[in-house]
């Protein structure tokens, strides 16, 4: 799965995905542990082979904000502290049980001064997850809970079947007892 998650990029070349399997890591996590947790630096990107992650951070008044869910076949890391190196202010959290492959932060920049298409591959991926953040944020900014539920519905089913509520409602900015109302108003 992994080697073919990399390929599908079409951007590195096979000596590329061999250098890097040759520094990689397995890590298991049991549902309720964390991956990285407010105060630590990110010294690992992982690859979710599978479970599922949420992301989320604490609010000035204390109460924990749910901004992203990570399922597998993709790569997770609290990434502005992997880019600074500075602590994060996220949690991320295994909502399952999880099987990640890990490559650390030293690891990965030695990777990109032996092979430059590394670098293009995290600048796409860098790209795309920032595109993914403007359309969240749009949405969250423009358009109503119930709109924001039904395009939840529609674009990530597997979300309703998979994470408790009280993180739906706080990935989509309500309450839990308005998110029931709206599960009870939006057919299909």
């Amino acid at each position: 799965m992994l080697k073919q998650y990399l390929q599908s990029y079409n951007i590195l070349t096979q000596e590329d995905i061999d250098a890097f399997l040759d520094l990689i890591e397995a890590k298991r996590l049991q549902k309720g542990e964390f991956f990285i947790t407010e105060g630590k630096t990110s010294k690992y990107i992982a690859y979710i082979k599978s479970g599922i992650f949420r992301s989320f951070y604490h609010s000035t008044e204390a109460e924990e904000v749910t901004y992203c869910f990570t399922f597998q076949n993709t790569l997770i890391t609290a990434y502005s502290s992997w880019i600074n190196q500075q602590p994060t202010t996220e949690n991320i959290e295994a909502l399952t049980d999880m099987e990640l492959i890990l490559i650390s932060y030293d690891n990965m920049a030695k990777l990109e001064e032996s092979h430059p298409n590394w670098i293009k591959f995290f600048k796409h991926i860098a790209e795309q997850e920032y595109i993914n953040l403007e359309k969240r944020i749009f949405m969250l900014q423009r358009e109503s809970a119930e709109v924001r539920y039904q395009s939840l519905m529609q674009n990530h089913p597997e979300y309703l079947h998979h994470i408790p509520l009280q993180y739906l409602a706080s990935y989509l900015g309500v309450t839990q007892r308005h998110l029931s109302r709206i599960r009870k108003n939006v057919t299909f």
